[in-house]
C-alpha cells in the first residue's frame, strides 16, 4: 500500500492550501482536534481490550484518554507539519503525528511522579487519583506507594501504545523504516535528558551551558525538531529540506524550553495549572536559575544558593528567591534569548525552499509555541 493511497481517505476533510492560509488558525486547531480524536479513538480501543474485567475500569479508561488528549498538541502539529514537507494531507498522517502525543503522556506521568507535582493541567496529577481511588476503595497498604507504582505503569504503557499507533496509524512499511531511527532517538533523548535533569539538581548549581544542553535534549529536540523529522522522514522528503527543519527544530525547541523556564520562576497557578513558581517550589535548576545565579551580586548568589539547597521552602522563600531573580538581568537576558531563536528560525524557513503555506505555518509556530502561557 502505499502512503498516498493509506491518506486518500482523509484528503477530502483537509482544505486547499489557499484555505489553509486563510485561516491558519482554523486549520490548526482543526489539525489539533482531528490528531486528538485519533489517539482518543486508539487509547479506547486499547483500553477495552486490555482492562477489560478490572476494578473500576472506566476510571483508567478516562485517566488515560485524558492524559493522551489533553494539551496543545504542539507534538503532532510540528509531526505534521514535517509530513506536509513532502506528502499528502490525511488522517494516516495525522495518527502517525498522533503517536507523538502518547509518547509525550508518558512523559508527563513519569516527570510528574519524579517530581512529586500534585497537579497538572489544572487537575491532580495521575498518581494522585490513582492514589485517591485506591484510599476511595479501602484498599490495604499505602495509597501513596500505591499511587506511584501504579502510575509508573500506566505511563509505560502509553510509553508502549505511542509506538503502537505509528506503527498501525496506516503508513507504508517503507515511510516507517526511514522514521524508525529518529523515533528512537527522540525517546533516548526524552529519558537521558530527564536523567542529566535529575543529576544537575542533585549537583547545585550546574552551568549555563550545561543546563541548556539538557534542555535541548529533554525538551526542545522532543517538542519541535524530532517530530518535525519523523513526519518529514515519514513524507521521505529531500535532504535539504530536511537540514532546514532540523535548524528550524534546534532554534524553536530552545526558546520554547526557555519561555517553559520562564514561567517554572514568574508564572501564576491559573497560568500553568501548577503552583506558581513551580520551578523553585521543586528546587529546579533551570536557566533562568541559573543565569540569575551568575548574574547576581555576592550577597544575593548566597541567599540563592541557600534556598535551593534548603530541604524545604515556604511562600515568603519562595518569593523572595522569585523577587531576587527578578531583581538581575536574567530575565530580560532570557528574553532576548527566545526572541533571537525565534528571528533566526523564521529567517531560515523564509530563505529556505519551502511550500509557501508550510513556511507560513512554521513561522507562526514559532511565535504560537514560544509565547504560550501553559505548561
Amino acid at each position: 500500500m502505499s502512503i498516498v493511497d493509506t491518506n486518500a481517505a482523509g484528503a477530502e476533510a483537509e482544505p486547499s492550501a489557499a484555505g489553509r492560509r486563510a485561516d491558519l488558525d482554523g486549520w490548526l486547531n482543526s489539525v489539533r482536534d482531528r490528531a486528538a480524536d485519533h489517539v482518543r479513538e486508539f487509547v479506547r480501543a486499547q483500553c477495552a481490550c486490555h482492562f477489560r474485567g478490572l476494578p473500576d475500569e472506566d476510571f483508567l479508561i478516562d485517566l488515560l484518554t485524558e492524559y493522551g488528549t489533553g494539551g496543545k498538541y504542539l507534538r503532532s502539529t510540528f509531526a505534521y507539519l514535517g509530513w506536509l514537507s513532502a506528502g499528502e494531507p490525511g488522517d494516516t498522517a495525522l495518527r502517525a503525528a498522533g503517536s507523538t502525543e502518547l509518547l509525550h503522556a508518558f512523559a508527563l506521568v513519569q516527570d510528574d511522579v519524579m517530581d512529586g507535582s500534585a497537579i497538572r493541567r489544572g487537575r491532580p496529577a495521575a498518581h494522585v487519583r490513582l492514589a485517591d481511588w485506591h484510599r476511595g476503595e479501602g484498599l490495604s497498604g499505602s495509597s501513596e506507594r500505591f499511587g506511584t507504582s501504579s502510575a509508573v505503569l500506566l505511563g509505560d504503557l502509553l510509553l508502549v501504545w505511542a509506538e503502537q499507533l505509528l506503527r498501525e496509524s496506516g503508513m507504508a512499511t517503507t515511510a516507517l523504516d526511514r522514521a524508525w531511527p529518529v523515533y528512537d532517538r527522540m525517546r533516548s533523548e526524552l529519558a537521558v535528558g530527564q536523567f542529566a535533569d535529575l543529576l544537575n539538581d542533585a549537583r547545585g548549581f550546574p552551568e549555563l551551558d550545561d543546563v541548556l544542553a539538557v534542555a535541548r535534549r529533554k525538551s526542545g529536540n522532543y517538542t519541535v525538531r524530532r517530530p518535525l523529522e519523523l513526519g518529514a522522514l515519514l513524507a521521505g522528503c529531500d535532504v535539504e529540506v530536511l537540514e532546514v527543519l532540523r535548524r528550524y527544530g534546534t532554534l524553536v525547541g530552545e526558546a520554547f524550553q526557555l519561555r517553559d523556564d520562564l514561567i517554572g520562576v514568574f508564572g501564576t497557578a491559573s497560568v500553568t495549572g501548577k503552583p506558581g513558581a513551580a520551578d523553585l517550589w521543586d528546587r529546579k535548576a533551570t536557566t533562568v536559575v541559573v543565569l540569575a545565579r551568575d548574574l547576581a551580586a555576592p550577597v544575593a548568589r548566597e541567599r540563592m544558593s541557600e534556598l535551593f539547597a534548603a530541604a524545604e521552602l515556604d511562600v515568603t522563600d519562595v518569593e523572595q528567591w522569585r523577587e531576587l531573580i527578578a531583581s538581575t538581568d536574567a530575565p530580560d537576558r532570557v528574553e532576548e534569548l527566545i526572541a533571537d531563536r525565534v528571528a533566526e528560525a523564521q529567517h531560515v524557513v523564509s530563505s529556505a525552499p519551502l511550500d509557501s503555506f508550510l513556511g507560513e505555518a512554521l513561522a507562526d509556530m514559532a511565535v504560537r509555541c514560544t509565547k504560550g502561557e501553559k505548561r
